[in-house]
């Protein structure tokens, strides 16, 4: 019998959203290939705790991630 690694699910605090923090998985989580402005991690750090799903995160890529200065939110 095998034993399957917990799966925690979280509330996305932007969208209300219910998501996999995979974080702490063994394999990267989703949002470490997501690429986000500096200024935008500012905003993110100060109006919220915790992680944003990943749909959020690609959202906010789209709507002002620039690639110069572009940082992984982690």
């Amino acid at each position: 019998m095998t034993t399957a690694a917990a799966s925690t699910t979280t509330t996305c605090p932007r969208c209300g959203g219910g998501f996999h923090c995979g974080i702490h998985d063994p394999t990267p989580c989703a949002c470490t290939r997501i690429t986000l402005d500096a200024a935008t991690l500012v905003r993110l750090r100060a109006a919220y705790n915790g992680c944003l799903c990943a749909n959020c995160l690609l959202q906010l890529q789209r709507e002002g991630s620039s690639s110069a200065g572009a940082t992984t939110p982690n």
